[in-house]
């Protein structure tokens, strides 16, 4: 079974937060068991499935209306999926600008289908990635891909660095700038190690040569890049918004705070051979990506 950040925090023994049930949600939107225009349960339905307040339900449904993924929250009707009927375009279709959540499993599905796997990716954290990659393990698991090797290389911002977000809209608010920063710290650990988990496992079930394998750059990147099989780049910007980020392990607290949606970020495909153009990009953009890997990153240890 592949884990996932749902089943490590949903069937532990610590109390389930709103970022849980968030996680829940945005998976069975991811894979499709929600889909664009579905409604959600009601908050009591949801409440009652997880063990849990009707506040905390709304703090993560709240989340997810933050990362675009459910239309307006009220306490009337409950919400429904945001999107429309270009989500749930299959893999072989031609690439169009989506949101990371959507765009980034199906372009995943296709590059696992070449013997050789090779996946870079520079990002804010590991969280798109781990949700996407699921997909291609699971046709792993039911014999549809059969890859002989994947090699993941990942570049992370490092924890030694002060972010350039999120951070509070109130500026000269250290001790919330310091409280961001951990709760970043810990997603980033989590989400990494998760992702590695889940990649490294087909190991021992598949007999796959796995390399996954982590870099910390001495910045906080504006930007998302993946690239597949050094033929492929997808690209997507961090744009800041001011919300309210909730503090993992305080109940019902967040901080207003100038922040971005990974998630809904939308990712820009770039193929090579499409076009002079695009072919120059993804050449270009490989070769920023081994540039930063081999000269200023160091080794990042997830803690």
């Amino acid at each position: 079974m592949v884990v996932t950040k749902e089943n490590g925090a949903v069937n532990g023994s610590r109390k389930t937060s709103p970022q849980d049930i968030a996680d829940a949600l945005r998976d069975r939107i991811r894979t499709g068991t929600l889909k664009a225009g579905d409604r959600l349960p009601t908050q009591a339905q949801i409440a009652q499935e997880f063990g849990v307040e009707r506040g905390t339900v709304r703090q993560a449904l709240l989340s997810l209306q933050r990362d675009g993924l459910l239309n307006h929250i009220s306490r009337g009707s409950p919400p429904r999926v945001a999107g429309d009927a270009e989500t749930s375009a299959p893999a072989s279709a031609q690439p169009r600008p989506q949101p990371s959540m959507v765009a980034l499993a199906p372009r995943l599905v296709e590059a696992f289908q070449q013997p050789h796997v090779r996946i870079d990716a520079v990002s804010y954290t590991a969280e798109t990635l781990m949700h996407a990659v699921s997909e291609p393990i699971r046709q792993i698991h039911q014999g549809q891909l059969c890859p002989e090797s994947i090699d993941v290389r990942i570049l992370l911002p490092s924890s030694a660095i002060s972010l350039a977000f999120p951070v509070p809209v109130e500026a000269e608010d250290e001790r919330d700038r310091l409280r961001l920063q951990q709760r970043w710290l810990a997603q980033r650990n989590a989400q990494g190690q998760v992702l590695r988990h889940n990649l490294t496992a087909l190991r021992q079930s598949h007999d796959i040569d796995v390399r996954v394998t982590f870099r910390a750059l001495p910045l906080t990147t504006p930007v998302k890049l993946y690239l597949l099989n050094k033929s492929e780049a997808l690209l997507a910007y961090y744009t800041l918004e001011s919300m309210d980020v909730p503090l993992d392990g305080e109940a019902g607290e967040s901080v207003r705070a100038y922040d971005a949606g990974g998630l809904t970020t939308t990712l820009f495909p770039f193929l090579e051979g499409d076009s002079s153009r695009d072919s120059g990009f993804v050449q270009e953009s490989q070769r920023w990506f081994d540039a930063l890997w081999e000269t200023i990153t160091t080794d990042l240890t997830l803690s």
